[in-house]
C-alpha cells in the first residue's frame, strides 16, 4: 500500500531543514549575541525567520560600493596632507595614558587630528534650526545638507524655503536624505526642491535587487552641514519639528564648527553623494575645499562610520577611550543596547574606581528598545555605575566626556545598530574648554533627572524583569 505525505508533513519536514541549514550558516562571520538572537527568532518561525534574515540578516554592501569606499579613503588620506597642511599634528598633547586611543583613532579613521577650529555647543532645539538658517542665508557659493530625517513640516518647510532663496542667488544647494528615514516626505519636498534649482537626493533608498542593492535596514543616520567650506554642523538633530514623536518633545546637541576640520565634514558629503550618484561635483576645488584660516585652539577630528569601514569606527574608539579614563566617563544617548564588548568595558572603568554616568531619558519613542536597554541597568549598577533617567523632554542628544579633556559629539547612538549598520558620523574633539562646556550641560541632565536606585531597581517585579530579559533577546535585531 503505497503511502501518502499530505502538504502538512512536507511543510513541518521543510521547517526542519530551514532550522538546520541556518544553523550553520548564520554563526559565520558573526558575534554569538547576533547568531543567538537569530537562531533563536528561526526556530520558532522559520520561514518567516528565513525572509526576514534574507532581508535584515546580513550587513552586505554591493562589491562596487565596498571599492567605492576603499578609493574615497585611499584618495582621502593622500589628500589630506595638501589640502589641510599645517593643520594636520600627530598628538593632542594628551596624558600617556591616552596615547593607544589617539593612535587607534589615526589608525581608523580617514581623517588626522586637525588644530585651529571653534565649537559652539548649540542645546537650544530652535536656537539649532535658527543658527543652520542664518548661516545658508549667508552662504555665498554652496550649501551641503545630509539628514536622516528631513520632514516635510514646519521645520522642514523653513529650511527648503531658505535653500530655494541660496539656490536663487547663485549658490549650489546640494541636499541628501536617508532612504528610509525621510523617504515619504521627501516625495513630497523633493520636487519643490528641484523645481528652484536645488540639489535633492535619497541616499541608500530601499531597493531589493539591482547592483546597489543593500540590506533594507542599512541606513544613513549622518546629520551634518556644510556651508561654503567653512561652517559646518554636526550632532543628533534632525530637520524635524521638535514634537515629531508624538507625546514627546525633543531636545538635541548639536555642535557649531568653524575651521580646517570642516573640510572633514565636507569629505564625508562628498563621499556620500559620490556613493549614491557616482560624480563629483564640477564646482571648483577651491570653493568645495577653500583655505580656512585657523580661527581657534580646539583640536578635532572627524569619525565616519558604517559597514562600509569593517571596523566598528565609533565603537573601537569609545571603548579605548573607557578604557584609558582615569576620572569620569560620561555617556549620553537616548538609545542603549550596545554589545558585551562596551558593556564589559563600562563595567571595568566603574569596578576600577572611574566615574562612570549613563544619561538616558526617562521616556522612549520606541517602547521594545526601551525595554532592551533596562535589561542592562542591573550589570551596571552592580559594578558602581550611576544610571540617570532624564525627565521633562526626550533627551535625543548623543555625546560623551572621558575625564577632562575628550569628547564626542555627533549622530551614533549607543546601540548595535549604530555600532554596525548605520552610517554615522562624530567628532573627536581634544579640548579642556568643549570638556568644560559639556560637563556644565551633563551637570544640568543630572539635576534634572532622577539617579537609579540600585536597591529599588533590583526589587523590580517578575513580569517587568521578563518583558526585558526578552527585549534584550532581539538586541542584535533592533
Amino acid at each position: 500500500m503505497a503511502m501518502t505525505i499530505g502538504w502538512g508533513t512536507l511543510y513541518l519536514a521543510s521547517e526542519w531543514v530551514v532550522r538546520i541549514a541556518m544553523l550553520f550558516y548564520v554563526p559565520q562571520r558573526r558575534s554569538p549575541a547576533a547568531a543567538r538572537g537569530w537562531l533563536l527568532l528561526i526556530f520558532f518561525l522559520p520561514w518567516p525567520g528565513l525572509v526576514l534574515y534574507i532581508l535584515f540578516g546580513r550587513a552586505y554592501l554591493p562589491r562596487q560600493r565596498l571599492e567605492m569606499q576603499r578609493m574615497v579613503s585611499q584618495l582621502v588620506r593622500e589628500l589630506q596632507p595638501r589640502i589641510l597642511g599645517n593643520s594636520l599634528i600627530s598628538s593632542p598633547g594628551l596624558p600617556a595614558f591616552f596615547a593607544p586611543a589617539v593612535a587607534l583613532a589615526h589608525v581608523l579613521a580617514d581623517f588626522g587630528i586637525c588644530r585651529g577650529n571653534q565649537i559652539e555647543l548649540l542645546t537650544d532645539y530652535q536656537g539649532g534650526i535658527d543658527s543652520l538658517l542664518r548661516d545658508i542665508d549667508k552662504a555665498r557659493h554652496h550649501v551641503h545638507l545630509m539628514y536622516y530625517i528631513f520632514r516635510n513640516d514646519e521645520t522642514g518647510q523653513r529650511v527648503a524655503r531658505a535653500l530655494i532663496a541660496a539656490a536663487q542667488r547663485g549658490v549650489n544647494c546640494r541636499v541628501l536624505v536617508d532612504g528610509y528615514g525621510s523617504f515619504f516626505s521627501f516625495r513630497r519636498l523633493a520636487p519643490q526642491l528641484r523645481a528652484h534649482g536645488v540639489e535633492a537626493m535619497l541616499v541608500m533608498p530601499p531597493r531589493i535587487w539591482g547592483r546597489k542593492a543593500v540590506r533594507l535596514d542599512l541606513r544613513n543616520h549622518r546629520k551634518m552641514a556644510v556651508i561654503d567650506g567653512r561652517i559646518g554642523y554636526v550632532g543628533s538633530q534632525n530637520i524635524v519639528n521638535s514634537d515629531a514623536n508624538r507625546g514627546l518633545t525633543n531636545e538635541e546637541l548639536v555642535a557649531r564648527i568653524l575651521g580646517p576640520v570642516v573640510r572633514q565634514l565636507q569629505g564625508v558629503f562628498l563621499a556620500d553623494r559620490y556613493y549614491e550618484s557616482e560624480r563629483l561635483p564640477t564646482d571648483d576645488a577651491e570653493q568645495l575645499l577653500p583655505e580656512v584660516a585657523e580661527i581657534g585652539s580646539v583640536l578635532a577630528q572627524v569619525m565616519p562610520s558604517g559597514p562600509g569601514y569593517h571596523h566598528g569606527n565609533i565603537q573601537q574608539i569609545m571603548i579605548a577611550l573607557i578604557h584609558a579614563a582615569e576620572r569620569r566617563v560620561v555617556l549620553t544617548t537616548p538609545y542603549f543596547i550596545p554589545d558585551e564588548s562596551f558593556l564589559l568595558a563600562l563595567r571595568m572603568a566603574a569596578e576600577r574606581g572611574v566615574a562612570v554616568h549613563l544619561v538616558l531619558s526617562r521616556h522612549s519613542n520606541k517602547p521594545i528598545v526601551h525595554l532592551a536597554q533596562q535589561a542592562n541597568y542591573e550589570e551596571l549598577l552592580d559594578a558602581g555605575a550611576h544610571i540617570h533617567l532624564y525627565h521633562g523632554k526626550f533627551l535625543h542628544a548623543k555625546h560623551s566626556t572621558i575625564d577632562d579633556c575628550v569628547a564626542i559629539i555627533g549622530s551614533s547612538n549607543l546601540d548595535i545598530r549604530s555600532f554596525s549598520l548605520n552610517n554615522e558620523v562624530s567628532v573627536l574633539v581634544y579640548d579642556r574648554g568643549v570638556v568644560a562646556q559639556l560637563e556644565a550641560l551633563q551637570a544640568r541632565y543630572f539635576a534634572d533627572a532622577t539617579e537609579v536606585d540600585p536597591a529599588i531597581w533590583r526589587k523590580r517585579g517578575l513580569l517587568k524583569r521578563t518583558a526585558q530579559n526578552v527585549a534584550r533577546l532581539a538586541d542584535t535585531l533592533l
